[in-house]
């Protein structure tokens, strides 16, 4: 199944939602009413994706039977983030051999871990904005887990379990703040920073999460072009890992890491810049089209 939050009108800073099936690759089925008729929260968007709360069923349910169901053309609407408020944006550093060594650094022997604040998370078709004084931002494709079931010191053999699903997911980066830092925070979590979408897709239909293939276009141009085989740390292995220390809850995004071929690490670097329009496609998730504009 895939599931799309969205709403009828932009807004800025929207207080409902509400979420649909994509019963045609342009056709959105409003699942709203089975859950609350005025709309969605973020927090109840986010009980939508507990897997406890079992949304699936009755969801997959109605969708069966569509013709009870309100229904919009994807142009008829506005797509938010699957997840618009995700509790924890969790991100995997150099988690591609190749790409760790064209960023000059040492193949991690345990996950490099960092994080995303929740205003960076935009959805499908909105801006990435350049923000001030950043002349070096940079873009990543990655695999995007979505967790279903509140989580703490989980196995690797028992991790999928609390996989909701996947999405696509732009680790849009100021390259040029990053490396002032010294760290990675500001660089990575600037407002809009974390592209997501254009929608969830339930983990049943995706055979193997660490068989597809994953590419970034930057105005049509294929940038990177790579397959999540390539990952060094897989998905049980990150949920093992962080579910030590840190309790992962139901919408929460670990975003698994970019595969080679990012602006910085060309022999001309390449930079996003004002007019660009930004692709991630990962097989079976979509493509998340986003287009760039300057700083505000």
């Amino acid at each position: 199944m895939k599931l799309v939050v969205f709403n009828e009108e932009y807004s800025e800073r929207p207080t409902h939602f509400r979420i649909g099936g994509m019963i045609a690759e342009d056709v959105i089925a409003d699942l709203t009413p089975s859950v609350l008729p005025l709309g969605l929260t973020s927090s109840e968007i986010l009980r939508c994706y507990d897997l406890e709360t079992d949304f699936v069923t009755p969801a997959a349910e109605a969708l069966a039977n569509t013709g009870q169901l309100q229904t919009f053309h994807i142009d008829e609407v506005f797509l938010a983030s699957p997840i618009p408020r995700p509790g924890k944006v969790i991100c995997i550093g150099l988690n591609y051999r190749n790409h760790a060594i064209e960023s000059g650094m040492d193949i991690p022997t345990s996950p490099i871990i960092f994080s995303k604040f929740v205003t960076s998370v935009i959805g499908y078709g909105e801006e990435i904005v350049i923000p001030q004084g950043s002349e070096q931002t940079d873009f990543e494709a990655e695999l995007a887990v979505i967790i279903g079931r509140r989580a703490k010191h989980v196995s690797a053999a028992d991790a999928m379990d609390y996989v909701f699903g996947y999405t696509n997911c732009n680790d849009v980066s100021a390259r040029d703040f990053q490396f002032a830092d010294g760290q990675w925070q500001r660089g990575k979590s600037c407002d809009t920073f974390a592209p997501l979408g254009p929608y969830a897709v339930t983990k049943d239909e995706i055979a193997d999460p660490h068989d597809l293939s994953i590419k970034f276009r930057l105005n049509g141009e294929t940038m990177q072009d790579s397959t999540t085989a390539e990952l060094i740390f897989r998905i049980p292995e990150l949920i093992e890992f962080l579910s030590r220390s840190i309790t992962l809850e139901p919408g929460d995004i670990i975003a698994t890491g970019t595969p080679p071929g990012v602006g910085f690490a060309r022999k001309l670097p390449v930079y996003l810049k004002d007019g660009d329009v930004c692709e991630v496609e990962i097989e079976g998730l979509g493509v998340l089209t986003n287009p760039v504009t300057g700083a505000n």
